[in-house]
């Protein structure tokens, strides 16, 4: 390795190794475990009915494959610049570029995406509230929290991820309860095969509902972001990895089991999202304010998203400016050690989910389905990546960690996003983010022929 490819993971080493292994997977699931699941799964529902299981257990899959890929990565390379940095050492500087802007794009939007689904959730109790105040008010909140130091950015996150996982096992228990007849009238399974059967819109439906899916584990990427960042990336990484993707995938299908078992589909499936079907699940049972507090759970969910967002934005980003692919002001620390210029760059998604509230009735869905092409591109990108990773360097008998069956999980993850992305082209519900995912990628790619090769040069 050139003394070139060397600095690719050395300029950013001097941000603050504050995080432990327990603060990186409550953050990891704090940036999965939010609007993707308590909002958008209404969206994957509409189209799959019960047979959503199934989409979910594809998209776990994809996100487990991927997350093995990049552990590996992360611990030959522990950088804040992450996968972008590993796509600008073993594709080539343009592909790093191309990643970095392209993640940072997706958070920016998801971001956005988090706000409209926080000003959805507050007219639950303030319906006469203009949904563009709300953003203003808890953006306010989240980018002050992001401004102070990463402990006190952990801290906040713990506490949030806490809450929501809390709730999660909270309404697992009360769901089993429900189902099996404890204390109450017994609903049974029948709910899955009613009204249509397990796959009332076929496979077709159920292939659609992979692509919300996907954006549900879209996040857990998160903790080899924070690799720059943590105590001992050597040891916290890989665990909190391991941990993490197997606690997402648990709380993912049990609740969503169990919300399908409870109510029937048709009441918790929609295609305008107008309120969380969690929220719905507890207003139909009758349990007294249940419904009001699984409301500020699934609010809770939003704020930690768009916190653990505004984090990764600010650091790819920072990642960009250490690169010299940016305006240098972008790759600076402030006293606190927090890259503060990179943190205002990246608070635009705030801006564009206000402008889009103001302008659109469905801003929700566009907003995730543009950030759902970014994210599965970058995540295709990884699988690349390691791919050339492994090529050049074989199994590093060094690391701790290796993703186990290479080649297989590698491909396979491939060609499931492949395919995905195809889906998303054919598909007139989801065309529109190839309108918007397609023409970003090649204006990256020019600003990167005018402007970002002559970092390398």
């Amino acid at each position: 390795m050139s003394k070139q490819q060397e600095a690719i993971f050395e300029r950013e080493n001097d941000l603050q190794r504050k995080l432990s292994q327990r603060q990186l997977t409550m953050i990891a699931i704090g940036g999965a475990v939010g609007t993707g699941l308590f909002m958008g799964s209404g969206i994957a529902i509409s189209y799959a009915g019960p047979g959503v299981l199934i989409s979910y257990a594809i998209a776990a899959l994809i996100a487990l494959t991927m997350m093995m890929c990049l552990s590996e990565m992360t611990m030959a390379h522990p950088t804040s610049g992450s996968f972008g940095s590993h796509a600008e050492r073993y594709i080539g500087p343009w592909a790093g570029y191309l990643v970095r802007y392209t993640y940072w794009g997706a958070q920016v939007i998801a971001i956005g995406g988090e706000a409209t689904a926080v000003a959805l959730y507050m007219k639950y109790w303030f319906p006469a509230v203009p949904a563009w105040l709300w953003i203003i008010v808890f953006a306010a909140v989240i980018i002050f929290v992001n401004a102070r130091s990463v402990n006190n950015f952990g801290a906040f996150e713990y506490w949030f991820s806490t809450i929501k996982v809390t709730a999660i096992i909270v309404f697992i228990i009360l769901g089993i309860c429900v189902i099996f007849g404890l204390g109450t009238e017994p609903t049974g399974i029948s709910n899955y095969t009613s009204n249509g059967g397990f796959m009332p819109n076929g496979f077709s439906g159920v292939w659609m509902a992979v692509l919300m899916a996907i954006f549900s584990f879209y996040g857990v990427e998160v903790v080899a972001v924070t690799a720059g960042e943590a105590k001992d990336p050597q040891k916290a990484i890989p665990k909190a990895m391991r941990t993490m993707v197997f606690r997402l995938i648990i709380f993912y299908i049990l609740s969503l089991g169990i919300m399908l078992a409870v109510v029937p589909w048709e009441h918790t499936g929609a295609h305008a999202v107008t309120e969380s079907p969690f929220v719905k699940v507890f207003a139909s049972l009758g349990i007294p304010y249940a419904a009001g507090i699984m409301n500020f759970v699934v609010l809770t969910a939003a704020l930690s998203s768009m916190n653990t967002n505004l984090y990764l934005c600010s650091r790819m980003i920072f990642s960009l400016g250490r690169g010299g692919y940016t305006p240098k002001a972008l790759g600076k620390l402030n006293k606190r050690g927090v890259p503060f210029n990179a943190l205002l760059a990246s608070s635009v998604g705030l801006a564009i989910a206000m402008l889009l509230n103001v302008l659109t009735p469905n801003a929700f869905g566009q907003l995730f389905g543009i950030s759902i092409f970014g994210g599965i591109f970058v995540w295709i990108m990884i699988f690349i990546t390691f791919l050339r990773f492994r090529k050049e360097n074989g199994k590093l008998q060094s690391l701790s960690y290796h993703a186990p069956l290479h080649p297989i999980p590698a491909f396979a993850g491939l060609l499931l996003l492949i395919g995905i992305m195809v889906t998303m082209l054919f598909s007139a519900d989801w065309q529109y983010a190839w309108y918007f995912g397609a023409p970003w990628i090649v204006l990256v790619l020019i600003s990167y022929y005018f402007y970002g090769r002559r970092a390398n040069q």
